[in-house]
C-alpha cells in the first residue's frame, strides 16, 4: 500500500473481531514504533502491551467505560520515560516523540490488516496503577489494536487553503 493511500484509509476503529493478533504482526507494529524518530534520538519511551482480558477490562473502566477499549484483543500503552525533557524550541518533547511513534504503529497496523484507535480519554492515575507505571512517568496514549469489525467513521478534513500559509503566518 502506498503511504498516501494508507493515510487516507486509516480510521479510528471502535469495534473489533474476537480474534487474537498474531505475534509476528504485533512485533512488526512494535518495530515500527522502535524505528520512529525522536528528539536527540532519545527514544525516551516504553510500550506496555496488554493482552490479558482482566487488565484490558480494567483499562476500559479507566477509560470511562469505552467498550471498544476492553473489546480490543491488544492495548498498547505508550509511556514517556523522560517527561521533563524540553526541545530547544521550549516545547516538551514527549508528546511529539510519542505521537510520531504511535502514528508509525497505526500505519503499520493498517498495512497488516489491523485496526487501531488512539485513546486519550483515560485516567492517568488509574492507568498507571493498573499497569504499574512509575509515578514520575506519563502515559501518553492507549492504542487499541485488533481486526476491525467496522470500517470506522467517515473523515472530514479542512481544505489545504484553510490550514496552510506560505512564508508568513496568515489568518
Amino acid at each position: 500500500m502506498e503511504v498516501m493511500e494508507a493515510i487516507r484509509k486509516r480510521n479510528s476503529i471502535r469495534a473489533y473481531k474476537d480474534k487474537p493478533v498474531p505475534e509476528e504482526k504485533l512485533l512488526q507494529i512494535l518495530e515500527a514504533a522502535r524505528l520512529a524518530p525522536s528528539g536527540r534520538n532519545s527514544q525516551a519511551w516504553k510500550f506496555v502491551v496488554v493482552r490479558d482480558g482482566e487488565t484490558r477490562k480494567a483499562l476500559g473502566r479507566a477509560s470511562g467505560g469505552q467498550a471498544h477499549v476492553y473489546a480490543a484483543p491488544v492495548i498498547i500503552a505508550a509511556v514517556a520515560t523522560d517527561p521533563d525533557s524540553l526541545m530547544p524550541c521550549g516545547i516538551i518533547a514527549y508528546p511529539v516523540d510519542l505521537a510520531i511513534a504511535i502514528d508509525h504503529m497505526t500505519l503499520a497496523a493498517l498495512e497488516l490488516g489491523l485496526g487501531t484507535c488512539w485513546i486519550g480519554a483515560f485516567s492517568q492515575e488509574q492507568v498507571k496503577e493498573i499497569l504499574g507505571v512509575p509515578e514520575k512517568y506519563k502515559v501518553v496514549s492507549l492504542l487499541t489494536l485488533g481486526y476491525p469489525d467496522e470500517t470506522g467513521r467517515p473523515k472530514t478534513r479542512k481544505a489545504l487553503e484553510e490550514i496552510v500559509c506560505y512564508d508568513k503566518y496568515r489568518d
